[in-house]
């Protein structure tokens, strides 16, 4: 079976991916992943602090929000990752500068191969079964499939849902009114068995009733007879 374009892929970006984490040293990697998992945890846990101050300039919550988790990841990625760079460059200048190398050597081979059986993942969920020839074909695509299968199976089962509920938190859900826009309480219905109003009783008549008729006036009384002569 020849070698096709994803071995290439692999093989080369592995053997860069080493090379840069021996050059760096393998303390450097690690406290460079610390840091970026530093910045996430602080843009995550203090953003709300900042958040008054930026929407006044954004109307939208939603980019309110990023906008300050974004400042404060920023800020908190530079303050640790300028003293994570001096105990990297400490731990490289001391006796175990060459262990460090050699161990990020290997750390950065197992990155690169990483990286590419992710990528492979997620091609392969795009593509579907119309996987092109230098995929279908290749020698590494066993090992970068098997490695994928063992992430896969570490996430949870449900991990489109938290996706969702994370990502629409906050959003009144399909048939909720929103928020403020409560609609007013229905008057409970009348039943149908209850008396109807006596339309006897109260001062004023129905509109439907005739008017009383007018009494006629009394007859006047006739004149007395004059006295005789």
């Amino acid at each position: 079976m020849p070698i096709t374009l994803l071995d290439g892929i692999l093989v080369g970006f592995t053997l860069v991916s080493a090379m840069l984490a021996m050059v760096r040293g393998f303390s450097r990697e690690v406290l460079s992943v610390v840091s970026w998992a530093a910045a996430a945890a602080a843009a995550f846990f203090f953003y709300k602090p900042v958040l008054p101050y930026v929407q006044p300039y954004v109307e939208n919550d939603k980019i309110a929000m990023a906008a300050s988790a974004g400042v404060v990841f920023i800020i908190a990625l530079i303050v640790v990752s300028v003293i994570t760079m001096k105990l990297a460059d400490w731990i490289i200048d001391s006796r175990i500068g060459a262990l460090d190398r050699t161990l990020g050597f290997l750390y950065g081979a197992a990155r690169g191969i990483l990286v590419v059986a992710v990528a492979l993942l997620f091609f392969n969920w795009l593509a579907g079964a119309k996987a092109p020839a230098w995929i279908a074909n290749a020698k590494s695509r066993p090992l970068l499939e098997t490695i994928g299968a063992k992430l896969e199976s570490v996430l949870p089962e449900n991990t489109e849902e938290l996706v969702n509920k994370y990502t629409h938190k906050g959003a009144p859900q399909a048939g909720a009114p929103a928020t403020g826009d409560q609609p007013a309480a229905e008057p409970p219905a009348g039943d149908d068995n209850a008396p109807a109003p006596d339309d006897s009783e109260g001062d004023a008549p129905a509109d439907n009733e005739p008017a009383p008729a007018t009494p006629a006036p009394a007859p006047a009384p006739a004149p007395a007879p004059a006295p005789a002569n």
